[in-house]
């Protein structure tokens, strides 16, 4: 590594040792997301009527004059930002908790095939045309099930248990999406198959508060447990021989951290489809303005990757005359990115040498 390559590296570490401690101040960036984005649709509403109406409405209903302007925020913009916030949260924390766990920073949220095996469970309930609940309920069940399956692949492999994590993610999420492509070929052309193509490429148009509120307690959940093992991941990046050295029951940690990703992982998908590349982008961007403690790494990924999500999907239902699937606009951004991760990495590797 040359000299110049070495000040630049010194003064990053540098500056994210001033930010981590204060990554608090992200919340403000979360509070102008969310009411930036309730304000914007075909719908328009300024931030201080917004404001005026969160106000009046717990306080005072009777003086909130225009009560269509109530009802649009309450029923409508407000439960898919919040979706939008929460999701893009967790899956945020989800991506770097995995990438800490498997000491990969091109891990994803969906390794261990949670999102495939979601996806399954949502098309197989469509296809026998069960409601939008029903729908839900099997994907989320769904995608449990999937890491399940990967996760007894460890047993074959308990002599390195992460490479058993793997291959079980692999087997897994190819099982999953051919069964997927399978109910895609047996689907009515003309109802469901468009039906399955849509939800298939996300989006949070069918978002209401009563969705919102079916994963608020599967995701809080997994926010804890990811929180409360912030410490713990810190130890386990450094390899599972140091973490056990230091008292860390790495079998547990890891099998917690696997339950509280896929529960935030599953529920995502359950309510909005796939949504793809939040988990692997944000949590660079992440460690790239506060470092790798855990400590402030997830607490900042969170924040991040809702702003990061609420402001794509601002783009895709107003950007254009029709709504696109959040989806497609996460992978342009997200693929451009990975493709510049890899170019640094291979960057470092050749200056290594």
């Amino acid at each position: 590594m040359s000299l110049k390559q070495t000040e630049i590296l010194e003064k990053r570490n540098s500056i994210q040792e001033r930010l981590a401690p204060r990554w608090p101040l992200f919340f403000i960036l979360l509070i102008l997301a969310f009411l930036v984005s309730s304000s914007l649709g075909k719908y328009k509403i300024s931030i201080p009527e917004i404001i005026h109406t969160i106000y009046y409405h717990y306080m005072d209903p009777s003086q909130i004059a225009n009560t269509n302007m109530e009802t649009t925020l309450f029923n409508i913009r407000f439960p898919r930002v919040v979706a939008a916030l929460v999701i893009g949260g967790g899956l945020s924390i989800a991506g770097a908790s995995y990438q800490g766990m498997f000491k990969n920073p091109m891990v994803s949220p969906d390794i261990l095939g949670a999102s495939a095996g979601a996806a399954f469970g949502a098309c197989v309930a469509m296809l026998f045309g069960l409601n939008t609940y029903l729908v839900q309920i099997i994907s989320f069940f769904g995608g449990l099930l999937a890491v399940l399956l990967a996760t007894k692949v460890t047993q074959r492999l308990s002599h390195d248990p992460i490479l058993g994590l793997v291959l079980g993610g692999i087997m897994t999420s190819t099982l999953c999406s051919a069964g997927t492509s399978m109910v895609k070929l047996l689907a009515d052309a003309d109802n469901k198959l468009p039906q399955i193509t849509y939800w298939l490429m996300g989006g949070f148009n069918t978002i209401n508060k009563e969705r919102i509120a079916s994963i608020l307690l599967p995701m809080a959940v997994g926010f804890v447990i990811l929180f409360l093992s912030r410490w713990q991941l810190n130890v386990m990046s450094f390899g599972e021989d140091e973490a056990r050295s230091l008292g860390v029951k790495t079998k547990r940690v890891r099998r917690m951290i696997i339950a509280a990703s896929t529960l935030i992982t599953a529920s995502a998908v359950s309510v909005c489809g796939l949504v793809g590349w939040v988990g692997l982008v944000i949590p660079h961007i992440g460690r790239a303005i506060v470092g790798a403690n855990f400590k402030h790494l997830l607490p900042t990924c969170a924040i991040l990757g809702a702003v990061f999500l609420v402001s794509v999907d601002d783009v895709a239902r107003c950007a254009f005359s029709v709504e696109l699937p959040i989806g497609i606009l996460t992978s342009f951004i997200g693929v451009p990115f990975f493709y510049f991760i890899l170019r640094h990495n291979r960057g470092k590797g050749k200056s290594d040498d």
